[in-house]
């Protein structure tokens, strides 16, 4: 039997499956954070083995992890026994990775962004859903308990009628050079800012239907003169199709800590999620010439408990036969958006959606 194109288990294979077995695909920063919330805060996962093709990250994960690691996720198949993959390997891997694992009936938990393109995306969500398996995408701010305060009270309409979203992204530090390189990234809109489009659509119960962006480069000018279409700074106009503004302004690297904000302005009130302080501690001195703050150091910080919390929803979604919270439709949108930004940045024109055609203007602004 099927339930949402997934097949029903029977109680007797969910008592079996009360435990579910992951492989990690890709042992960087955010892979990491991943095995270590899987070894310590979720109670009914076991971390099987990891796939990273870097033998250097590799030797130092298996270290720290004491599961096996190897060079490609075929091999991890051949080897190992494991109900579902956490992907967090680079941007340009996604698709193909969850082509095979799905095909093996896995499910799949893929890191945003989830594709470089809609037609991966597409691919992406329909294997999974032929092979009857769930497929999560990695918006951990879903998950973060202050946004979620915020999504309900809007809907309790306490603020009114939502007139504006600001939303801030941005990072302390560039992130790996890959994601500067047109033909494997769609840029920092897409590695920095997803959550940022994600956001704004989730808490404005809205799709996009049209974006203005501008960008440019303030600091990284060497990555600059290799990569044309780089920039560290950007600013995208949104409207949603229920008629609400939007403004989003990303940046990296900034330095000075990991920034994560959300201004919501409604007819009746105003919301504010998140803050650049890390803690309740400020501190002022003639030394320090003024008021000083600690800031959080970096995205694993600020949402620790949220990346927490969405592996036990995606764990629990597979025990319990259930459709995700963020599923992958969510993920084309977001991809969706940040095209029609890439295109906007280089036709310095607005861009509705849903676009009329897909292609990576990250490196062909005249598709």
């Amino acid at each position: 039997m099927r339930r949402g194109g997934r097949r029903v288990r029977s109680i007797f294979e969910v008592i079996d499956m009360d435990r579910v077995k992951v492989c990690l695909v890709g042992a960087g920063r955010a892979g990491m954070v991943h095995a270590n919330n899987i070894l310590n805060h979720v109670c009914n996962a076991t971390l099987t083995c990891l796939v990273e093709p870097s033998v250097e990250v590799a030797r130092e994960a298996t270290s720290r992890m004491a599961v096996p690691c190897y060079p490609n996720i075929e091999e991890a198949m051949r080897k190992e026994e494991f109900d579902a993959v956490i992907i967090t390997s680079p941007t340009f891997t996604h698709a193909e990775i969850t082509r095979k694992v799905a095909m093996a009936k896995k499910h799949v938990f893929c890191e945003k962004p989830m594709a470089l393109n809609l037609k991966d995306s597409d691919e992406m969500i329909s294997i999974c859903r032929e092979n009857g398996v769930i497929l999560q995408i990695g918006f951990m701010r879903r998950f973060d308990k202050a946004f979620q305060q915020a999504k309900r009270t809007v809907e309790e309409g306490k603020i009114g009628k939502i007139a504006i979203i600001k939303s801030t992204g941005r990072g302390p530090g560039l992130p790996p050079k890959w994601a500067c390189d047109p033909n494997k990234s769609l840029g920092m809109l897409a590695e920095v800012n997803s959550h940022d489009f994600d956001s704004i659509r989730w808490i404005g119960g809205s799709d996009i239907s049209r974006v203005y962006a501008e960008a440019d480069t303030f600091k990284c000018f060497e990555v600059k003169k290799e990569y044309p279409n780089f920039y560290d700074n950007s600013i995208v106009s949104i409207r949603l199709r229920n008629g609400t503004l939007a403004l989003l302004d990303g940046s990296c690297p900034v330095e000075y800590g990991y920034d994560a904000r959300v201004e919501i302005l409604g007819t009746e009130g105003v919301i504010m999620i998140g803050d650049l302080k890390d803690g309740m501690i400020s501190m002022c001195t003639k030394k320090e010439g003024g008021m000083v703050y600690p800031a959080f150091l970096s995205w694993r910080d600020r949402f620790r408990e949220a990346y927490i919390e969405e592996i036990k929803h995606f764990i629990n979604c597979i025990l319990e036969n259930k459709d995700p919270m963020v599923g992958g439709e969510d993920g084309k949108k977001a991809v969706e958006a940040v095209l029609a930004a890439t295109k906007s940045l280089l036709t310095q024109k607005p861009v509705n959606i849903p676009l009329k055609e897909d292609a990576n203007f990250a490196s062909d602004p005249s598709d």
